[in-house]
């Protein structure tokens, strides 16, 4: 593990971005690029300066808004690398709900989004409105699936559908809140269950973020019944610990272990994360869950 602090990072204020309302379709990786995989960036615009400081071609994995104090630097960063064809974002559940604010639909308003509202002028809500229809709510590159929230077998029959902004469901809610159990945490979030861990093919690795997972601050990689894997990178970025990302060679290379895994500077993650707990649950049988933070 290594720790990202490039000195030529581009400053997320200095970031232009243009409204292309003429451009449609959702946004694919290119053939034969390296990549590097980025997890949950919630507002953390100087730790995604250094993640996306790269040749590589940037597949974020959603939740770039909400928490940390710059969504709308982020946001420019995010704009400039798929206008420069750098990069691109699948959508994750906060980036949804605020789509679906600028869509004029209800949606209960916290803190966090407030917050990002306030920092967004009307060329960028009017950008990130765009951004948001042509994010992929899954991508597949070879034998790799990147998706924000959790796994499903319905992922592998085809590309994700054409995204829409309202109420997620089916395999849509799937790839953006993962598997609930139906059940609360005593914090009021919801169980989710890891049992979709287990459903993923021996020849397949699931790159996913959304549940702070890793109980050392370091990307948690978790083995499937099947020998397939999933790799957790949210490592609570703009919630008090930092930004991970890894990088893999381009897809025509056989299937790996990540080559390197870059960390962000910032603060160590908080001790007690269920991330070993997780790992356990997911072996289980389904019907076993697991805690999310």
């Amino acid at each position: 593990m290594q720790i990202e602090a490039s000195e030529g990072a581009t400053q997320a204020a200095d970031v232009p971005y243009m409204v292309r309302m003429t451009e449609t379709g959702t946004l694919r990786s290119p053939a034969g690029r390296p990549l590097r995989v980025v997890g949950d960036v919630h507002g953390d615009a100087t730790a995604f300066a250094y993640a996306v400081d790269t040749d590589r071609f940037v597949i974020q994995l959603g939740d770039l808004v909400d928490y940390g104090p710059d969504s709308a630097g982020v946001l420019r960063l995010m704009f400039r690398l798929i206008d420069e064809g750098r990069g691109l974002f699948l959508l994750g559940n906060h980036d949804l709900k605020l789509a679906r604010v600028l869509a004029g639909q209800a949606v209960r308003l916290n803190p966090q989004l407030i917050a990002t509202l306030a920092q967004l002028d009307a060329p960028l809500r009017q950008r990130f409105a765009l951004e948001a229809r042509r994010a992929p709510l899954w991508l597949r590159v070879g034998n790799r699936m990147f998706v924000h929230a959790g796994f499903h077998t319905e992922m592998l029959l085809g590309d994700a559908p054409e995204t829409e902004i309202g109420r997620a469901l089916g395999v849509t809610a799937r790839a953006l809140f993962g598997e609930p159990t139906g059940h609360s945490q005593t914090d009021g979030f919801p169980e989710r269950s890891l049992r979709w861990v287990n459903r993923i093919p021996d020849d397949l690795t699931v790159y996913v973020g959304h549940d702070r997972r890793s109980p050392d601050g370091r990307p948690l990689e978790i083995r499937a019944r099947s020998g397939g894997r999933a790799i957790f990178l949210d490592t609570g970025a703009g919630k008090g610990g930092h930004l991970s990302w890894i990088d893999l060679p381009a897809a025509e290379a056989p299937a790996a272990q990540p080559q390197s895994d870059q960390v962000s500077r910032g603060t160590p993650d908080h001790p007690g994360l269920p991330g070993q707990a997780a790992a356990r649950d997911a072996a289980q049988p389904e019907g076993a869950a697991a805690p999310t933070s």
